[in-house]
């Protein structure tokens, strides 16, 4: 046969597979039709069981207290997000802190403010309910788009329909990739975004349905502009919904017809939410800050390794750290980048493989990787490499692929295929409750990142500033300075080293460690309070005053710079001008105990027992454990009722 027969007979084979599919799942018109659904108890009830299922995964998370991984600063050094009132609700709408505009999820954490005060237990337990209730959202879904996908399936045996959905979105729940979003209080953004992003989807694919029903067609514009207020990584959404018309609501051909004729409903169904889109990520671009950023040879590195390691432990999530962090120097042509630019080749090939075969897995990838494009390092933020959090919102795409499996099976093994579900759910499940336990703690977070990594100088300054608070100095020093080695470059690790030397009993031998944290970041305005520390120690009160002032001119608003130069004034007996600075401090952190326990001390010392009385009341309001403060109380408690000496 000739060459170009040969192309006349495959073009006339493709025209009748076209032609076939669209006769067994046909296109969705513009005309109102009938929503596709799935009638009896359990369509509903699948969500409920995950759910459940999800809550048992994560129970360990409740046990788990604020870690010093930006917990600290988010929520334990931070009174500014505590409540819902004016002040705070206002802090919430205009902050750019650490990087994010994230209004709705700070609102989430000033409920729980409400709610718990500073007990961990319900901040996680905010999380975990979030996660679980993105987990049903995320059956839902499922069940709409496979009901799409297999309308035969779904018009004869629904049940099939509904084990798929619930299979897709248990892989997505209890998956140990989720537990750094779920376990960690400060990556609330995460699960509260993902949330309201799946009910995004969820509306406009209902309205889609529903003939182009404008009801929830604005419901879903809502809840996109909802997400994006949680985090703005739900940006793709324009992205993706322009997939899901191509597949599975056929309302295109391929995604070009959305900018051609014909396609103009759908691309002005998709313009507002490319309008949102735009607006924030400007909005995040002025909110990240970003740093310096890698060149774009290092770039494309991350972001092939960013896909094969996200690939990779989708499919066999063992050995997962809460930090991969970002190696010093980065060779583009090392070995495990070579390995990830052949693992993206293979899945590029794959997917234009798909692209005719098999639409469903040709969309449901193109879905993963736009989902994940604004984390694989485009921009590069933070000290990770990759992160198992950014697979958040991706992870349901490849979900609801495997449930899409798990309905195509043939009948002759469907009761292996659904024992060979459940099986990998129960070992997600189990690993995700390991993976969780790691979160309970500052401590058990860094030892496990040592564990998988043991060259993080992050870890090792991270664990020895924890382990310094636990008074646990000699560790805590062999672990800072074991950072120093790692990275030579790095102030914290030298303040934090100092830190230990001072505390464990060593001042003179902590000194070098803060000039040389000064040297590396000057203005460090830490360092130069803790090197005051340390002359307090070695008895140079005054010396010590000199560097607490020098810390409050590089660092102003460092609280804990003005409590120790007023603890300096009060050993030099002043204690009258001493007062001054601990005002300051609780002006700058109203939440600091150790300012209103010192300044009571101060009161306590010109004989106004009384006041000190007050701030001592304060002191343990705050902290109910500052024994000092209970001590002191009871003092100057007694002082006040005895009679002045005659």
């Amino acid at each position: 046969m000739r060459y170009d027969r040969c192309l006349d007979a495959a073009a006339g084979y493709e025209e009748a597979i076209a032609g076939a599919r669209n006769a067994v799942h046909p296109p969705i018109k513009n005309s109102r039709r009938q929503p596709i659904t799935e009638r009896g108890r359990a369509a509903w009830l699948a969500p409920a069981i995950v759910a459940a299922v999800t809550a048992v995964a994560f129970l360990p998370a409740l046990d788990a207290g604020f870690v010093n991984w930006d917990d600290d600063r988010n929520f334990l050094d931070n009174p500014s997000y505590r409540g819902l009132g004016p002040a705070q609700l206002r802090w919430m709408w205009t902050t750019f802190h650490m990087g994010h505009y994230v209004p709705l999820t700070w609102m989430t954490h000033g409920l729980d403010y409400a709610l718990w005060g500073m007990n961990p237990r319900g901040y996680h337990l905010t999380n975990l309910v979030l996660h679980c209730a993105a987990a049903a959202a995320v059956c839902l879904l499922a069940r709409r788009l496979l009901a799409l996908a297999f309308p035969i399936a779904a018009s004869q045996e629904p049940r099939r329909i509904v084990a798929g959905a619930a299979t897709a979105a248990l892989l997505f729940a209890v998956h140990p990739l989720r537990v750094e979003s779920v376990a960690w209080v400060t990556e609330r953004r995460d699960v509260l975004s993902g949330l309201l992003y799946a009910l995004t989807l969820l509306a406009y694919v209902r309205s889609a349905e529903d003939g182009g029903a404008r009801r929830w067609y604005w419901i879903s514009l809502a809840l996109f502009a909802a997400a994006l207020l949680s985090k703005a990584v739900v940006m793709t959404a324009p992205a993706v919904i322009l997939i899901l018309n191509v597949y599975p609501l056929r309302r295109l051909a391929s995604w070009q017809d959305a900018f051609r004729a014909g396609g103009g409903r759908v691309a002005l169904d998709i313009a507002p939410f490319a309008i949102l889109a735009a607006g924030a990520a400007a909005l995040s671009i002025v909110a990240l800050k970003p740093p310096a950023q890698l060149d774009i040879a290092a770039k494309l590195a991350v972001s092939a390794w960013s896909f094969a390691y996200y690939l990779g432990k989708t499919i066999l999530p063992t050995s997962l750290s809460p930090l991969h962090e970002m190696p010093r120097a980065l060779d583009p042509l090392d070995t495990r980048f070579l390995v990830a630019y052949l693992v993206v080749a293979a899945g590029v090939a794959g997917w234009c493989y798909a692209l005719r075969r098999a639409p469903g897995a040709a969309a449901a990838t193109a879905a993963w990787v736009v989902l994940l494009l604004p984390t694989v390092g485009v921009v590069q933020n933070g000290p990770q490499i990759v992160a198992d959090r950014y697979t958040y919102h991706a992870a349901p795409a490849l979900a609801i692929m495997a449930g899409a499996v798990l309905i195509a099976v043939p009948r002759a093994r469907d009761r292996l295929a659904r024992i060979l579900a459940a099986a990998a759910v129960v070992i997600l499940a189990g690993a995700t409750w390991r993976q969780t336990t790691f979160w309970k703690d500052s401590q058990s977070l860094w030892r496990r990142v040592l564990e998988i990594e043991p060259r993080s100088p992050m870890a090792e300054v991270s664990l020895a500033s924890d382990l310094a608070s636990r008074g646990r100095f000699a560790e805590a020093a062999a672990h800072a300075k074991r950072a120093t080695e790692l990275d030579p470059t790095s102030a914290e690790a030298q303040n934090n080293l100092g830190v230990a030397l001072t505390r464990g009993g060593f001042p003179g031998d902590a000194i070098p460690a803060f000039i040389r944290a000064i040297e590396i970041k000057p203005g460090y305005g830490e360092a130069y309070s803790n090197w005051g520390n340390a002359m307090i120690r070695m008895g140079d009160i005054h010396g010590a005053i000199g560097l607490y002032q020098r810390a409050v001119a590089a660092s102003p608003a460092y609280a804990d710079a003005q409590v120790n130069w007023g603890n300096a004034l009060v050993r030099l007996d002043s204690a009258a001008a001493a007062i001054p600075h601990y005002e300051a401090a609780l002006a700058l952190r109203p939440d600091n105990a150790d300012a209103h326990l010192n300044w009571g001390v101060a009161l306590a010392r010109i004989g106004r027992f009384a006041e000190a009385a007050d701030q001592f009341r304060n002191a343990l309001a705050l902290d109910p454990g500052l024994t000092q403060a209970r001590d002191y109380l009871g003092r100057v408690s007694a002082a006040a009722r005895s009679p002045p000496p005659r």
